[in-house]
């Protein structure tokens, strides 16, 4: 055990072999985010669907650093919010953050075939979501999100009655910019949604360089965007973050593998 990690009981002989993998592929994407910068602290929630297991998905617990994940830690809940499976925190006593519950399993029950949310807090999506312009389509990593959605700040996140209006305004795209906020990406699998974020992360960071520079941005013509956009969706080319997420997995295997356990 490595200086300053939880010892947490293992969950693998508690679950199917494809939970487990989830859990695994579920860990990995938390250290991920924090590695290429996109946490904030323990705050921000990322959740996969448990394959096989209609209404279940997995979530982190409140109060573990991203960098600390692991597949054992964590919590298995319902769409109605009860725990269906957890680790023994002992005297943390760990639960799940709410903001988490509203936003992932709304998400979740109103988008079956959708087997990743994740939710960030970035400094450069928060920047572009309180833009009025919000995110343009600058680069060709921007064009992809030619056609995100929008969802209005409404305070925390903890009333099931804003459920309604954040699936409305996701539609059935991959991302969606929380006014005020951050943004929420979605996707087939651990490794899309990681992908499609990661992308969305530096649209925002391009743009902000871009706007700082003070200095009139080249246009590109809107048929150039439409075609653009149109070669990222579904079935036009290969899945995005299927071939990724193996050498991703590596490049955490090579840093710390602690997040398999």
């Amino acid at each position: 055990m490595k200086p300053g990690m939880l010892q947490i009981p293992s969950m693998k002989g508690q679950c199917s072999a494809a939970e487990w993998q989830a859990r695994v592929d579920l860990a990995a994407c938390y250290r991920l985010v924090d590695f290429f910068g996109m946490a904030d602290m323990m705050a921000n929630h990322i959740s996969s669907r448990v394959p096989d297991e209609e209404g279940a998905f997995l979530i982190n617990p409140y109060g573990m650093m991203y960098d600390e994940i692991t597949a054992s830690c964590l919590i298995k809940v319902d769409l109605a919010g009860k725990v269906l499976s957890q680790p023994d925190f002992g005297d943390l006593n760990y639960g799940i953050n709410k903001a988490g519950y509203v936003i992932h399993s709304a998400v979740h029950e109103a988008r079956p075939e959708v087997g990743c949310v994740i939710h960030t807090h970035s400094w450069a999506s928060m920047a572009v979501s309180s833009l009025d312009c919000g995110l343009l389509p600058l680069t060709q990593t921007a064009m992809r999100f030619l056609k995100i959605g929008y969802h209005e700040y409404q305070g925390v996140v903890l009333n099931t009655q804003e459920q309604a209006s954040l699936i409305r305004d996701l539609g059935q795209g991959e991302a969606l910019m929380l006014r005020n906020h951050g943004i929420l990406v979605v996707g087939r699998s651990v490794g899309e949604a990681f992908n499609w974020t990661h992308r969305l992360e530096l649209s925002c960071r391009a743009q902000i360089g871009a706007m700082a520079c003070n200095s009139p941005m080249r246009p590109v013509p809107a048929q150039v965007l439409e075609e653009t956009w149109n070669n990222y969706q579904p079935g036009t080319r290969r899945p995005y973050g299927v071939m990724e997420w193996s050498a991703l997995l590596r490049k955490l295997d090579r840093i710390d593998p602690s997040f398999r356990e």
